[in-house]
């Protein structure tokens, strides 16, 4: 027979396990314009439109992360979803990149890209003119792969468990490309963003929020909302 003991102790062990249960940081999609993390159903529907090549936006991911997965994605509260701005070639082959491999990694491929931008731009502002030529002269594919190869996207992505034949392969990915050039291009006619980072929350663009200490209200704003206020 179990004792009374023996119930607390089962209890005490649910009760973490439940909690780790209901943690919507752990829930991944993609969607048709980009990727989305947290309850499909939340009521605070948070787009982010960003640009990889937008110090700002690399700036808002640092500031925000922490914040945005603690008081709103794990309890359900509200859903991300990422979507790219392009405002050059290597914008399109980060955001290849970021898709890259398993689409529950993406948002760790996209960490990865924004936290180590600093690196990677100073290497495409040193760009020699013969580097230059090579991301704009051949193939698709080879363009890409010349971005990728002298930014070091291969070796930004390795620690994520992609290899460098993996990484390529996602690069070359003229389809892909197509869909993330056709979503941007929607977007831009829907929305009509003035620049980057920008955001929509529920459908609707804020009009000059572009950090996270002014996103942050507008979030709680739509929550007490949703929720009656309470």
């Amino acid at each position: 027979m179990i004792n009374r003991w023996a119930f607390a102790a089962i209890a005490a062990i649910a009760v973490p396990l439940a909690a780790a249960a209901a943690d919507w940081n752990l829930t991944f999609a993609v969607t048709d314009r980009g990727h989305r993390v947290g309850n499909p159903d939340a009521p605070v529907q948070l787009v982010e439109f960003v640009s990889y090549t937008c110090p700002h936006c690399a700036h808002f991911e640092a500031e925000s992360d922490a914040g945005l997965r603690m008081m709103y994605l794990h309890s359900g509260r509200a859903s991300v979803e990422v979507r790219s701005y392009l405002r050059n070639p290597i914008d399109l082959a980060a955001t290849l990149v970021a898709q890259c491999g398993d689409p529950g990694q993406f948002f760790a491929n996209h960490r990865a890209l924004m936290l180590g931008q600093e690196t990677w731009i100073a290497k495409a502002q040193a760009a020699t003119p013969a580097q230059q030529q090579r991301w704009s002269n051949g193939d698709f594919g080879a363009r890409m792969r010349a971005i990728g190869d002298d930014l070091d996207f291969h070796e930004l992505m390795e620690p994520r468990g992609l290899s460098r034949s993996q990484v390529d392969r996602c690069l070359s990915d003229e389809a892909a490309a197509h869909r993330i050039v056709e979503a941007n291009e929607a977007d831009r006619a829907d929305f009509n963003i003035p620049g980057t980072p920008s955001f929509a929350i529920n459908g609707q663009l804020l009009d000059n929020v572009h950090s996270w200490d002014m996103l942050q209200p507008a979030l709680d704003a739509a929550a007490a909302s949703a929720t009656g206020g309470e």
